[in-house]
């Protein structure tokens, strides 16, 4: 998403920003969310053409052996921009100091791809950019269209994984997200999220797309210079891990997020950039516009938990209710309607102009908006902007995001600190939340982040270090043979 404004700080601290000298419920459900939404298809003829049976990509599961085998996959990748050169084939570490081997030669990968999200040409662009890279690199794969909103979250739920050695997700940061929640909605979860997972970037907002490449160490590129890196980092099968934030709101839902949670102004911009889908990225930066023209504040309280206290302080034990739940225990979190333990740091302001939790480094293909670096394995980067900061301002910040220079503007209304857990109560029914560029709706919601939680294809040799200590390791990987 587009409109993240954040400070830097080296310390561990909350701090004030200075210069470093050091979503929207669209009406309707088939085109809703940030890219997850897709209608069924038009009919043959129409853009992509999904209903064709003579096309190479059919809706449904239309198996495509590509085995030509021509390029090895571990050659130096020549995409756009300035790769890290890739020396000889590495294993990543896990956390629990094992390692994982890259994908297989030759794999069978499931592409899930969402032929109405962004521009509404990802079909158009699998054929185009995606699928002779795969041939050459010995990845069969199955071809599945989303027809609608959660369409990728019932598939997961049901698929027979032990048939594919990756889930690839084609469309925006939206499909992801349904595809994660689907997995921990199985009652296998605990081995099903650990099912490699590739994110290619064919939606508006292309934000964990944009922070593997650049975790990968290619330059920020965006479009099909995007796309074609990141497929170039599937056809080289590195694996790495990745945070995942487990969410609990008021109502009792629980959910996860493998990008970030928005509230306040980049919110709103999700949401009312929705009628302009069709612009793709363009989108935020139209929404970022009227939204500023028409700037407002939030109401509510803000908590969170600094990673300096969990290094010196044991987490408190978790309730009965959370034991109960599906998914990992969120160890530092109590139930919403107690206080924030003692150790917790509670924000004096209660006027707001944005909250941003954010686990990557990116929240759109041209927008840096952590350029501090990642955070410790279990930790994420909270951002907040207090009310007074003046339009131009905020302007000022934007436009100083691409290339991740917004630290250096000076706000005194922004403040930076990486936590490990947070607690977000709206006062006011202005405003909703974005998870991962996905609608929910304004209510108390508290997160807390789970270390190297599941596996992502990536170029990055290592995951950052963990926290010390870790109260209750979350990942354990499981027997191969479940792989």
């Amino acid at each position: 998403m587009s409109t993240h404004v954040l400070g830097f700080s080296r310390n561990w601290t909350p701090l004030l920003l200075a210069a470093p000298r050091g979503v929207s419920s669209p009406p309707d459900p088939a085109t809703a969310g940030n890219d997850t939404g897709a209608p069924t298809a038009p009919a043959p003829g129409g853009e992509g053409e999904p209903h064709s049976r003579h096309r190479d990509a059919r809706l449904g599961r239309t198996d495509k052996e590509l085995k030509a085998g021509a390029a090895a996959a571990d050659s130096a990748p020549t995409a756009p921009g300035t790769p890290w050169q890739r020396g000889p084939r590495v294993e990543v570490m896990d956390a629990a100091g094992g390692s994982r081997n890259p994908l297989p030669r030759p794999c069978r990968v499931l592409v899930l791809l969402n032929p109405r999200g962004g521009k509404g040409k990802g079909l158009q662009l699998f054929r185009s950019h995606v699928q002779p890279l795969l041939a050459q690199a010995d990845v069969s794969f199955t071809l599945t269209l989303t027809e609608r909103r959660n369409h990728a979250r019932e598939l997961v739920r049901a698929e027979d994984l032990r048939r594919w050695d990756a889930l690839v997700v084609m469309s925006g940061d939206g499909l992801m997200h349904e595809v994660v929640n689907g997995l921990m909605e199985r009652p296998d979860w605990e081995t099903a999220i650990q099912k490699p997972l590739c994110s290619l970037p064919a939606g508006s907002g292309n934000a964990l797309a944009a922070s593997v490449n650049h975790y990968a160490g290619f330059e920020q590129v965006t479009n099909e210079d995007l796309l074609t890196n990141c497929t170039r980092l599937l056809c080289h099968r590195l694996l790495a891990p990745m945070d995942l934030l487990s969410l609990q709101t008021a109502s009792g839902q629980r959910l996860f997020s493998v990008l970030s949670l928005a509230w306040g102004f980049i919110a709103d911009v999700d949401l009312e950039s929705e009628k302009f889908r069709r612009l793709g990225e363009m989108r935020f930066t139209l929404g970022t516009f009227l939204r500023l023209a028409a700037l407002r504040t939030y109401q509510g309280s803000l908590a969170y938990l600094p990673v300096e206290t969990v290094v010196s302080k044991m987490p408190p034990c978790p309730a009965r209710d959370q034991q109960a739940q599906q998914g990992p225990v969120d160890a530092h979190l109590v139930p919403l309607e107690e206080a924030v333990p003692s150790h917790w740091t509670v924000v004096p302001e209660q006027d707001f102009v944005l909250v941003l939790a954010l686990l990557h480094s990116h929240l759109g293909s041209e927008m840096f908006a952590a350029p501090m670096g990642r955070c410790a394995a279990g930790a994420m980067h909270l951002f907040y902007v207090r009310a007074g900061v003046s339009r131009a301002t905020l302007l000022r910040l934007f436009l100083a995001m691409e290339k991740g220079r917004h630290m250096e503007c000076d706000c005194p209304h922004l403040v930076y600190v990486p936590v490990v857990a947070f607690r977000l109560e709206p006062k006011d029914r202005k405003g909703v939340f974005a998870v991962d560029g996905e609608l929910m709706i304004s209510e108390a919601v508290q997160g807390q982040v789970h270390p190297n939680y599941f596996w992502m294809v990536s170029g990055c040799r290592e995951s950052p270090p963990s926290l010390e200590p870790q109260a209750s390791p979350s990942w354990r990987p499981p027997p191969a043979e479940h792989l």
